[in-house]
């Protein structure tokens, strides 16, 4: 039976995104090129900070389906692109899984599909880079086949925040397509946003995405600046946020992870849509700035440590340091981008007997190496020399750990005030 919805690539996005299709009766076929996703998602099991197993169970006997075939993008009416874009060492996207699967969806387009880009990509990505690989066969974009971009928008863990109440922002290569990608959105959220283009949706990627990395920045820096002349950051932000207009609290932390990296179009490639020749005329400074700035924080947190050892007659070489939270959100198991692997490997480097706690990561490694797990969290924050929150999961008694704990130093501003060294 042909299913009205494919979503090619099986991460966070992707499996949301099908998630709500098939909670909305919707027939969604999921396709990845490796086996082995497809073999762990037919049998029920999820990559850490991805969907429940519940939930994916739920789709599972709701009729959602995996596969490695490329074949079965022929009978769908909708496949939205949802392939990973992680960003290489010299800082650009890394479009590459996203070409895959237009070329994968290529040669099975059909006439009258809508074709949805939702991986975060640089305005210009849809019509410069996606439009060419799928019109290869000779259907063409806006004529034969809808083309739009639709930007993800996620809140892992956020049990508040649902795709259907979520407004969805599309974008298409013509009028006609912009209607198309809404009318099928119009089947999963509460409200659709229409954009100009193509380019205006993806600049709107462009512009959330940033505006997190930007303002954690400034919250790092300010956290910096408290430190050094004897102000708490943390009531400062309690009283600032109190203010019911032009202000959004941010808060400091280790280091800024997650999948939603910063978007630097600095480090774009030159695709250009024949329809928009011009490239930019000045880079975003304020990204550039924001990426050096989050970038310092792991650095900066194991000088702190340091530094409070120091003021307690001891030296960072040598001494016991559990890790508490090597997430890169409360109460996920996800690992991606977190800080906690930074610092873990400067501790190291610097001499310092290393163990952690996390209730959702049963092992974790450092500079290739296993690092002990504490089985109790009690005994190992009284052993250790010092305590380093990096991540407050819910099942943390912070405040008992800080009575327990020899030297405890607080990254999140979770502990209560006097209680603990806070960032």
């Amino acid at each position: 039976m042909p299913a009205d919805l494919a979503v090619l690539g099986l991460g966070d996005t992707g499996l949301a995104l099908a998630q709500a299709a098939t909670a909305a009766g919707i027939g969604v076929i999921g396709y990845d090129p490796d086996p082995a996703t497809v073999a762990d998602i037919t049998a029920g099991r999820v990559p850490p900070g991805s969907l429940a197993a519940a939930d994916l169970r739920r789709m599972l006997s709701g009729g959602f389906r995996a596969t490695a075939d490329p074949a079965v993008l022929g009978r769908v009416r909708t496949a939205a692109i949802c392939a990973p874009t992680p960003p290489g060492e010299d800082h650009a996207l890394d479009l590459s899984a996203v070409a895959a699967a237009a070329r994968a969806l290529a040669p099975h387009l059909r006439p009258h599909t809508t074709v949805v880009l939702e991986s975060p990509v640089y305005p210009g990505t849809t019509e410069g880079f996606l439009r060419p690989l799928l019109e290869a066969h000779g259907l063409r974009a806006g004529r034969d086949f809808h083309l739009a971009y639709s930007p993800g928008r996620l809140d892992p863990g956020n049990r508040t925040v649902r795709f259907a109440t979520t407004p969805k922002v599309v974008g298409g290569h013509t009028p006609a397509c912009t209607e198309a990608a809404a009318a099928f959105y119009g089947r999963l959220t509460e409200r659709v946003v229409r954009a100009r283009g193509t380019r205006e949706a993806e600049a709107v990627k462009l512009l959330e995405t940033n505006y997190r990395h930007v303002n954690i920045a400034f919250a790092n820096e300010m956290a910096v600046f408290c430190h050094e002349i004897g102000v708490d950051l943390w009531d400062v932000i309690r009283c600032a946020e109190t203010k019911p207009f032009g202000f959004q609290a941010f808060r400091p932390g280790p280091g800024v992870g997650g999948p939603a990296h910063a978007l630097d179009p600095n480090a774009a490639p030159h695709f250009t849509p024949p329809a928009h020749p011009r490239l930019p005329g000045h880079t975003l400074r304020m990204v550039e700035l924001a990426q050096e700035v989050n970038a310092r924080m792991p650095r900066y947190v194991v000088q702190r440590a340091a530094a409070l050892l120091n003021e307690h007659g001891k030296s960072l070489r040598g001494a016991r340091v559990l890790l508490l939270g090597v997430t890169y959100k409360a109460d996920l198991a996800d690992q991606q981008g977190a800080p906690a692997r930074e610092i873990g490997t400067r501790l190291l480097e610097l001499g310092a007997q290393l163990c952690y706690h996390d209730p959702y990561v049963p092992q974790w490694r450092v500079m290739d190496r296993p690092v002990p797990r504490a089985d109790s969290l009690w005994e190992a924050a009284a052993e250790a020399d010092l305590t380093l929150l990096l991540q407050h999961h819910r099942t943390y008694d912070l405040q008992g750990l800080a009575v327990k704990a020899q030297l405890l130093l607080d990254t999140r501003g979770a502990t209560p005030a006097g209680a603990s060294a806070r960032l």
